[in-house]
């Protein structure tokens, strides 16, 4: 009968018999189709029988269908629920026949249903066109009411069909480990203790979220994308691989963000996010992350299920007070979580004493001193209307009130009152607002008020209810751009309206630039906002003359101070000092890193502007503009911005021409270097160029603004003295080089230009990076003399920093310089790191953002070890900085030394795993997080830094993340064998008890597979993870040699593939999401996804099908296709949605041909609408082998 079907089964014979099908039974009229292929006609004949036979059910119950496929009642009733029936009692046989009507449909639907082929054609319809099938679903719920009222009798049979029903609906594709691993594994309950306490446990396949956010705490590597989506998408994968409920995925992003608390390194001092960022992502990042996900599912869930996720978040936070030891408030915030402790207990207290002022107390209060953060977090989730102030009730939340004591008024409370704004200044820049009322009336201040009170309000906007208001603090972030973009748009007015608001404008600036609001609006992924914004404003103030000769003062408002200000924080944003095509090629020819660049935010910028002019997105944005100024923006907008722009990369990518036609750039250039030369004897003056200085243009009238006498600095625009700058550059560096010119006087010279126009130090910065990429210049003595000497303090700082790395289990000598060897910089940064340390403190936290790129790029560019020397400096000039110096010179090895990398790598699995005994898993307990990151403050020793802690800051700099790749791939490996070698029985009998059971092998696999792919995102992003796809992970399959894939035993080749398999997908859902995402995150990450993951199954099909030949072991590369495969189905079938037939078609085949016919069948199921046709002539092709059973 198969093959006579198949015989007949040509293509315009399933073209025919599907018109004949709908002719026949109005298919496409009835289904809402507007054409109907074979595949689609057939299953929507299945669907049409099942649903006539209910209808007979129906019917014969008394159901008149009213309408077959409209919202609404679907059927009317002829009786009362409660009566005896339609038809007369005493017509017993009219009931007898009924009845077996009724029976013999039920037989039938249930036969039908059983039917594994209908099963398979009914679940196309539920995947395809659920809408077709809740009507299926709605008239089942209907009979089994009917039986439930007694109105339809009991038969078993309907249990069974609800059960065929349900296995329709259970699209879970379960992967048999047992089948896939092989016989040869101990499947034995584990009878060891120590299996009991094997490293990490399931917690740890939390372990991306511990990372995401240590990571995120790194300030010198700005996010284009906000925090926020980033873990929504993250939560929603994690739930999904965790095969885990919402209240463990919550309680888990609670636990993380308290131990990313617990680390903060609170008691460091340094120019680095601190203890209030980390404070930012538990108690604003995670609750507007919970809060998303919270209206996504209530969206997407109907009646009483709406309330299940929020009982499972309010189980989750109830949860959390099991753990006290994370709950206990570092020392900067005992203040805020007493005060939420005591908000509850006043609540409590004015309601039992009838107080209808629910909220309201008096100035003399009691006080709470046993506050902790989960009355942080608690208030957090009351803010957002995630949980409601039923919270205060639960056991053991409120904790008493102590003795009578006098509690300080706010001064929010005054100001809204009507006390007057400037004489709360103060106390309000250092008191964060509690609601968006009183940031709305401050916002009044800015916008209305007089000049005095503008000025306040943006110092307060910018002060603590920015850095410290985390229950509003998107609201606070909303206010200050909204009030930055009322100077925008500038396609009209005049130059004196931006100068008249000049003390407003350097406030806001100001207030933004500082190292923790920079990262806060980075957490809020807002740097391309804040980009496009501070563009106009570098242009407009750029363009205008000082009033006067002086130099700048950061401190007070002026046209070079507010053009400083804006133009390094826009730098800051960027890395300015890379070349375009830096980070270009890879060994394998492909771009590896992602730095952000200000084509790409203004892309960024401009896309999103387009997205939110969608209603349901900027329903949902967190940030929102007037719509006329989502305009898109570009650089061309502002020609002095860009002529500096494209300048800047000339000078990076190649050194300055000889020949440069605009003489009055020349004119400025020799008239600054006589300022800062002015100690060079006469006879040696320097100028930008020695063999013109007789040429007309250099004897031409100065241009206007460029003073006759040379002693005092030019009143120009800062566009004009930006663009001379680098031939300033250029001729100082060539003349100390030369002898011409003292260290001293250089470094003063460069000094003043600073202090002159401190923009001028991004133009330093940039020309003295790109001169260290040169190679060409030769080191100096830094002898105490003539450039500043690290001695006294570089043996200290080598000795910290050999010890920093040892204890993250990195063992390596940092300086291989002989200790009689005087310690020598490059010239660029010897003046570099000279100038830095010229730098007030009290002007570091507007110019450190660009000092230490500069440093930083400067260190890693050259091939001097300077980076410790460097911090040996530092150390000198702030001692307080210390600790953080030693941390930061601490990852400049990983920057060169592949080996550094490769030991850190393995030292991060080992504190996470455990380590490896001669090929075995060596168990220890309490490994996991904790060791892998770094314990809490009270744990934690001066200088002890976690080999992950340390991996998560560095890894960003590695020189090689192709190297990178492989070497985790290759600890994957080893892993893998250790695992199989603790599995295997082939052991001594008196070993075999202890063999590790399968579901702890397995679990184990899931843990080394989320650690190494959470290193690989981190290091590489969406880069890497394509090159794992299309390249690394291919090559390591194909290669061929003594310690191929598969050289080590058919236990260990099998846990090999497995393994592999695991990482792939890991890798790639951390990336890209596991099925749909928010349009922000889908245009950066998610829009990938198609292209790879169809490469990667088309290189699987086309060795499959024998067209490649591989270098691994034929079983490690059955359990990597069969496990990749499996987990594919299982949780993330939306990537095979979007993968193309053609490949799906080759890779089922293969399947077949290893007698994997339901998975071929499953993975078919899951191609769409597209795959329908090619699922159901495999099923009538293929019925006699696979599903006759």
């Amino acid at each position: 009968m198969v093959q006579r079907l198949q015989s007949v089964i040509t293509a315009p014979f399933m073209l025919r018999l599907a018109k004949s099908i709908d002719d026949a039974m109005q298919l496409a009229n009835r289904y809402g189709c507007q054409h109907l292929d074979f595949g689609h006609a057939v299953i929507l004949f299945v669907l049409s029988l099942v649903e006539m036979l209910i209808d007979c059910i129906l019917d014969d119950c008394g159901l008149l269908n009213i309408s077959t496929h409209e919202h609404g009642n679907i059927y009317t009733k002829n009786m009362d629920f409660g009566g005896e029936g339609p038809h007369d009692s005493g017509d017993e046989h009219r009931e007898h026949l009924r009845r077996k009507n009724i029976l013999m449909s039920i037989e039938v639907v249930e036969k039908a249903t059983a039917n594994k082929i209908a099963q398979v054609f009914l679940r196309l319809v539920y995947l395809n066109t659920p809408e077709n099938f809740n009507y299926l679903l709605r008239k089942l719920q209907l009979i089994g009411a009917l039986e439930s009222k007694n109105v339809l009798p009991a038969y078993n049979l309907l249990d069974s069909l609800t059960m065929n029903i349900q296995n329709v609906i259970s699209t879970r594709y379960q992967l048999d480990r047992s089948r896939l691993l092989g016989v040869l594994l101990s499947t034995q309950p584990c009878s060891s203790s120590v299996f009991s306490i094997f490293g990490a446990g399931k917690g740890s396949c939390w372990v991306p979220f511990d990372m995401f956010m240590e990571n995120a705490m790194d300030g010198r590597h700005l996010h284009a994308i906000s925090s926020v989506e980033f873990l929504t998408e993250l939560s929603k994968t994690l739930q999904v691989l965790n095969r885990a409920t919402w209240q463990e995925t919550f309680q888990a992003l609670w636990i993380s963000g308290l131990r990313l608390v617990q680390r903060g390194p609170e008691a460091l001092e340094g120019p680095f996010p601190h203890l209030y960022s980390r404070l930012c992502m538990l108690l604003a990042i995670i609750p507007l992350s919970v809060a998303t996900i919270v209206k996504e599912e209530v969206d997407k869930l109907d009646g009483g299920m709406v309330s299940a996720i929020k009982e499972e978040l309010v189980s989750s936070l109830q949860i959390l007070v099991q753990f006290s030891g994370l709950l206990s408030p570092p020392p900067a915030t005992v203040h805020f979580a007493n005060t939420a402790a005591r908000k509850a207990a006043i609540v409590l207290s004015n309601l039992k004493s009838g107080n209808e002022n629910l909220y309201g107390y008096s100035k003399d209060s009691s006080a709470i001193k046993a506050g902790n953060m989960l009355h942080l977090i608690v208030e957090a989730c009351i803010a957002r209307n995630l949980i409601d102030t039923s919270a205060y009730f639960w056991p053991g939340y409120v904790v008493p009130l102590e003795a009578s004591s006098q509690a300080q008024e706010s001064p929010w409370s005054s100001l809204t009152e009507g006390s007057p704004l400037v004489e709360l200044k103060d106390a309000l820049m250092v008191t964060p607002a509690s609601s968006v009322a009183e940031l709305e009336k401050l916002y009044s201040f800015a916008v209305s008020g007089s000049e005095e009170e503008k000025l306040a309000a943006s110092k307060v906007l910018c002060g603590a209810s920015l850095l410290r208001g985390w229950n509003i603090q998107e609201h606070v972030v909303q206010i200050v751009l909204k009030l930055l973009s009322s100077f925008l748009p500038l396609d009209s007015g005049s130059d004196g309206r931006y100068v008249q608001h000049m003390p407003m404008l350097h406030a806001l600036i100001s207030g933004i630039s500082s190292v923790d609001a920079v990262h806060i609006l980075s957490m809020y992924g807002l740097v391309p906002e804040v980009a496009a914004m501070l563009m106009p404003l570098c242009e407009i103030f750029g363009s205008l003359p000082p009033s006067d000769h002086r130099s700048c003062n950061f401190e007070k408002a002026s046209v070079y101070s507010v053009f400083s200000s804006a133009f390094l924080s826009l730098l800051r944003l960027w890395k300015f000092h890379r070349p375009p095509i830096e980070n270009a090629l890879s060994r394998h020819g492909v771009f590896v890193r992602s730095e952000l660049s200000l084509d790409f935010l203004l892309l960024l910028r401009n896309s999103r502007s387009a997205l939110k002019n969608l209603s349901n997105v900027s329903k949902s944005s967190i940030f929102q503009l007037d719509p006329s100024l989502q305009k898109p923006v570009y650089i061309d907008s502002f020609p002095k911005l860009r002529a500096w722009y494209f300048q800047n990369q000339a000078c990076i990518a190649s050194t300055l021409s000889t020949v440069y036609n605009r003489p009055n750039v020349l004119h400025v250039a020799n008239n600054i270097l006589k300022i800062i030369c002015h100690k060079v004897p006469k006879d040696g003056i320097l100028s930008v160029n020695p063999q013109s200085t007789s040429n007309s243009s250099m004897g031409s009238s100065p241009p206007p603004g460029v003073p006759e006498d040379m002693c005092q600095w030019p009143t120009l625009p800062a566009w004009d003295v930006l663009e001379a700058i680098p031939f300033v550059l250029e001729a100082v560096l060539t003349a100390c080089a030369h002898g011409r010119l003292s260290s001293r006087d250089l470094i003063t010279g460069l000094r003043d230009l600073a202090d002159f126009l401190p923009a001028s130090l991004a133009a330093i910065v940039s020309y003295f990076s790109a001169e260290i990429t040169r190679g060409i210049w030769k080191p100096v003595m830094l002898n105490g003399t003539d450039w500043p000497s690290p001695a006294a303090t570089l043996p200290v700082v080598e000795s910290e920093i050999n010890e920093v790395l040892a204890k993250a289990g990195v063992n390596i000598n940092i300086s291989s310089r002989p200790r009689s060897v005087m310690p020598m910089l490059p010239l660029p940064i010897a003046a570099l790191i000279s100038l830095s340390i010229t730098v007030k403190m009290e002007e570091f936290s507007h110019l450190h953002g660009i000092i230490g790129q500069g440093i930083e790029i400067c260190a890693t560019s050259s091939s001097w070890p300077s980076m410790q020397i460097i911090g040996a400096l530092w150390s000198q000039k702030v001692r307080r900085w210390h600790d953080f110096i030693i941390l930061a010179c601490s990852q400049s090895p990983f920057t060169r030394d592949n080996t550094a990398v490769s030991q850190l790598i393995r030292s991060c699995f080992t504190s996470f795993l455990g380590p490896l005994v001669d090929g075995r898993s060596c168990y220890v307990a309490n490994r996991g997080v904790a060791d892998l990151l770094g314990k809490t403050l009270d744990e934690r020793a001066r200088l002890v830094v976690a080999p992950g802690f340390l991996y998560m800051r560095s890894c960003r700099l590695f020189p090689d993340n192709n190297f990178v790749c492989e070497e985790i791939l290759k600890v994957v490996i080893e892993r893998a064998r250790a695992l199989a070698n603790d599995c295997s029985s082939e052991r001594p009998g008196h070993l075999r008890s202890d063999c590790m059971p399968l579901s702890a092998a397995s679990s184990l696999v899931e843990q080394i597979s989320s650690l190494a792919a959470t290193m690989l995102c981190h290091a590489g992003g969406l880069n890497l993870i394509r090159l794992l796809y299309e390249h690394i992970l291919p090559t390591l399959l194909l290669s061929a040699g003594e310690d191929k894939l598969g050289s080590a035993g058919h236990v260990c080749s099998l846990f090999e593939g497995y393994a592999l398999a695991y990482v792939l997908l890991w890798s790639g859902a951390s990336i890209w999401g596991v099925g749909e995402t928010s349009p922000a995150y889908a245009s950066i990450y998610t829009s990938k996804r198609q292209r790879i993951v169809d490469r990667h199954l088309e290189f699987m099909a086309k060795v499959m099908e024998g067209n490649i030949v591989l270098g691994c072991g034929e079983t490690t590369w059955r359990s990597y296709v069969l496990c990749f495969v499996g987990l594919l189905v299982d949780f993330v079938p939306a990537w095979i949605l979007e993968v193309k037939l053609e490949t799906l078609q080759k890779l089922a085949s293969g399947l077949r041909k290893w007698h994997k016919g339901d998975l071929a069948l499953s993975l078919l199921e899951r191609g769409g609408n597209k795959a329908v046709t090619s699922v159901v002539e495999s099923l009538l092709g293929y019925a006699g082998a696979q599903f006759s059973e």
